[in-house]
Order: C-alpha cells, then sequence, then structure tokens
C-alpha cells in the first residue's frame, strides 16, 4: 500500500502517495478524481520506480485554496514538490486536468522532467483540435465554468451521481470499483469541495494564455507520449506535434477517457518501455 504524506508546496498543503524506489515518475490525476486514480498504475510501477501521485491542490484530501488553479500554479506545485521530496529528475504522466501543468513542467523545466506522458487532454487553444471540437468543446465544460456558485448549486446534494456519470462514460459503461467509486464520490461531496474542482475549469483561459505564451517562445525538448482514448483520441497528439522534437503518439482501442483504469494493463504495456528509454513507436 502507498504511503500517504502531507507536504508543504507553494502556500498549500499536498496530499501524496508514495510506493516503490528507483528513478522518480509523477503522476498528475484530473477530474473527477483524486491520487488513487492512478492505484492499478503505481502497483504496475513500483518494483521499479519511486511513484509519486499527489493530490492536485484544492482536490480531494490536499488543502483548500483559494487560488492557483490555472495550469502555470499546479506546474509549480508539482516543481516544488518534487524539489521538497528531493527528487532532480523524474518522469512526469499527467491526464486530464493534469495533463496541462504536466506539459508546462516540462516546457519550464526541461532539466527536472526527464520524460513526459500526457493523456485524454487537450492543451488549451493550440492547433490541432478542430475535428474534436467541431461541435463544440464538452457540454460539462461550460456547466462548469459559468456565474461562480451555479453549477454549485445545481449539483449540491446530487455529487454521487453526478460523479457516478463521469466513471460511467469515461469507462464505456464499464464502471470502476467500488472502493475507488467511493472514495471519489467522497472527495467530490459538499459545495467546497464541488467549487474547488470547478474552479479548475473557470481557471482555462488564463491556463490557454500561458500555454500560447510557452509555445511561443519555447520548444519541449525532453522525449513526450501522447496517449488518447474517447473521446480524444489522437486531438492531444496533433496540438503537440508542431511544437515537439521528440514524440510518440498512441490511441488506446476499446478504451474510454479514464484509460488509467479502464485499460491499465493496456497502458502499463505502453508506460513501462517508454519510462525506460525503448523505442515505442509503431514498427
Amino acid at each position: 500500500m502507498p504511503e500517504l504524506r502531507r507536504v508543504p508546496v507553494n502556500g498549500v498543503e499536498l496530499n501524496v502517495a508514495l510506493v516503490g524506489s528507483g528513478p522518480a515518475v509523477l503522476l498528475l490525476h484530473g477530474f473527477p478524481h483524486t491520487w488513487e486514480l492512478w492505484t492499478d498504475v503505481m502497483a504496475g510501477l513500483s518494483g521499479r520506480y519511486r511513484v509519486i501521485a499527489p493530490d492536485l491542490r484544492g482536490f480531494g484530501a490536499s488543502s483548500r485554496a483559494a487560488s492557483g488553479y490555472d495550469a502555470g500554479t499546479l506546474a509549480e506545485d508539482a516543481a516544488a514538490l518534487l524539489t521538497t521530496l528531493g527528487v532532480s529528475s523524474a518522469a512526469v504522466v499527467g491526464i486530464d486536468a493534469g495533463a496541462a501543468p504536466a506539459f508546462l513542467l516540462a516546457l519550464r523545466r526541461p532539466g527536472l522532467v526527464r520524460r513526459l506522458v500526457v493523456m485524454e487532454s487537450l492543451l488549451g487553444r493550440l492547433p490541432g483540435a478542430e475535428d474534436f471540437l467541431a461541435d463544440g468543446p464538452p457540454w460539462w465544460f461550460g456547466f462548469h465554468s459559468a456565474a461562480p456558485g451555479l453549477a454549485e448549486t445545481v449539483l449540491e446534494g446530487h455529487e454521487a451521481a453526478y460523479v457516478d456519470w463521469f466513471l460511467h462514460a469515461g469507462t464505456l459503461g464499464d464502471g470502476v470499483r467500488p472502493a475507488l467509486r467511493d472514495a471519489f464520490v467522497r472527495a467530490y461531496t459538499g459545495r467546497r469541495a464541488l467549487s474547488r474542482a470547478f474552479s479548475y475549469y473557470r481557471a482555462l483561459p488564463e491556463s490557454a494564455v500561458q500555454i500560447e505564451q510557452a509555445v511561443a517562445t519555447t520548444r519541449l525538448t525532453v522525449p513526450t507520449m501522447a496517449l488518447g482514448a474517447r473521446p480524444v483520441g489522437a486531438a492531444l497528439e496533433r496540438q503537440l506535434r508542431p511544437v515537439t522534437d521528440d514524440l510518440t503518439g498512441h490511441v488506446i482501442e476499446d478504451c474510454g477517457h479514464i484509460i488509467p483504469l479502464h485499460r491499465p494493463r493496456a497502458l502499463l504495456a505502453l508506460l513501462r518501455p517508454f519510462l525506460a528509454g525503448e523505442d515505442t513507436k509503431p514498427a
């Protein structure tokens, strides 16, 4: 079982799960998840790596924060976490809300990020996602970022049903183990918990500007792997292709958005050789 530790970084306290020993791998979750999204992946990597999986600021058991939900600040949190833990180099893996911070961290601190894996997300307004966005962004983006307090008011008392919808859709109807489902529901129950989660969506315009400014002057030089499933597919890879020097892309078939829980074996089959520095490109 992972060790849970409270780690003060960048003005907040992060709840961090740690397991294994060896080169560091930092895992950044999305919505509506906690570090427990990575349970199977951590078990699969801990024999060779020191795996670090925090709850992002304001999410799960990490401390409440009034601000700082933009990708740039979340990237600073991740860098500070690694420094506090004595890590000088890490592979960084981010999904959904964790992808943009992982990307900015690698772009800004290539000496700290050994390898980068991003999955099932979009990077702001970078070109390449036009087909995915042809009918507009996913409906919940607008709902979560509407007038402050609106989504919280609508959902308070109905959090379990709402989280269940995402877990069902994100696994193509298969769902997740009851213990994990219950952990996610607990993490997103209550007006304050919902407000912190939705603050990430309300900061998306700021995050998009940060990403655009970063790629205007810097290329992503660390080896990078972009993974897609349903619904994002290859859109993230297309966004990364013009700004990345060393990019590998894969779409995992018959897999929903929550890749680490829906198809952990397929994910590990791609992660292990990539993290070890082997070539994962199709022959």
